[in-house]
């Protein structure tokens, strides 16, 4: 996963009221219904290749002006544009969780899958098609080992249960942190622990901290944002890590000894929405369907390692390219989907299950 979408992830927990003020600087009225739209194709390398891969011939086939805004999208954001009728964007790239939580909430306007050609959606994986969001992209949390410690020829660990396995596989291991609650190493634990990835949910938490605590003591660094993952994985200062799949291929397209894992990667993707009460909705619903076409995503898939949601995107694909990418049909077969609903259920005390998580984790990490 690159820095620009963890990036995004990390802004979500900022404040609303920033987030929306970065957007326009004209916010006394809702954004005027028009012939054109304003989609948030989010910053750096990230937005361009939005940009290119979507904009610019979404106005070239439709004749719809469409205002790319660079800064990144939150579920704050969208929460006070909607509640305050002052909506400022027409189009929204959100995270699994925020979707599940903004959709039920009313947030976000339904899909209007009637305007897709047939097989561009029976391309879209199901897990895709949300009734208030349509699937952007895919990456994935990977284990990537350094090939300088792990050779070729030699003993690699191949699952998360090995990975667990210190005696059999030594070096510095490194994972993710659990302090936000909705991203931690939650699923590895439980693989690791032999739970079979298709009894994965609903997690037991308790199981969870009790596999964590035999790995605790090997686990030189809890990362918290991508650039940090990726500086270890740069400076060789671990061994085996559980990182974003896109950070580590650009790493090794860089020449860096790195080898990913993809057996058990922990699936994840973003998702195209529309703000409640967008004025330009019709144009929207227009510019979403343009963005999960087949041919679309195969654009934008060589721009960026990041997987198509549309399987029919990789007929277009290189075959080289394909295999850098998380939903590459022969990865999505030894992949866990990551079930984003599961992390915003509420369960024991009134808590989401993503709440319960970071509670525990924050006092379970200073043990």
């Amino acid at each position: 996963m690159s820095f620009l979408i963890n990036r995004r992830r990390l802004m979500q927990a900022g404040s609303s009221v920033l987030m929306l003020g970065t957007l326009n600087s004209v916010t006394s009225r809702a954004w005027a219904s028009s012939n054109e739209l304003r989609v948030s194709v989010g910053g750096g390398e990230w937005g361009k290749a939005n940009i290119e891969a979507y904009v610019k011939p979404f106005q070239a086939e439709t004749g719809i002006k469409v205002n790319p805004i660079t800064d990144d999208s939150t579920i704050a954001q969208l929460e006070l544009m909607v509640t305050t009728k002052n909506v400022t964007l027409d189009v929204i790239n959100l995270g699994a969780p925020s979707v599940a939580i903004a959709g039920p909430r009313g947030q976000l306007e339904q899909i209007d899958y009637s305007i897709y050609k047939k097989d561009e959606l029976d391309g879209i994986v199901d897990f895709a098609k949300e009734p208030f969001a349509v699937g952007s992209l895919m990456y994935a949390n990977v284990m990537v080992y350094n090939t300088e410690k792990f050779p070729a020829g030699k003993p690699r660990p191949k699952s998360w249960a090995e990975f667990w396995d210190v005696n059999r596989f030594p070096g510095v291991r490194v994972l993710p942190t659990g302090q936000r609650g909705v991203e931690g190493p939650w699923e590895e634990s439980l693989l690791a622990d032999g739970v079979p990835m298709n009894a994965i949910y609903p997690m037991d938490i308790d199981r969870i901290f009790k596999s964590l605590d035999k790995i605790k003591p090997h686990i030189r660094k809890w990362w918290t944002v991508g650039s940090e993952i990726q500086q270890i994985m740069h400076d060789k200062t671990a061994d085996l890590v559980n990182a974003f799949d896109g950070r580590a291929s650009q790493l090794i397209n860089q020449g860096a000894p790195l080898e990913i894992n993809r057996n058990q990667a922990k699936l994840r993707w973003d998702y195209w929405a529309i703000p409640k009460g967008s004025p330009n909705a019709a144009n929207a619903q227009k510019f979403i369907e343009f963005a999960t076409r087949a041919d679309r995503q195969a654009v934008f898939a060589q721009l960026l390692n990041y997987g198509p949601t549309n399987r029919n995107a990789f007929k277009l694909i290189p075959e080289k390219v394909a295999r850098n990418l998380a939903s590459h049909p022969d990865y999505m077969a030894i992949s866990l989907p990551w079930n984003a609903k599961w992390y915003g259920e509420v369960g024991a005390g009134g808590l989401t299950n993503a709440e319960q998580l970071r509670q525990r984790w924050n006092e379970w990490v200073l043990l």
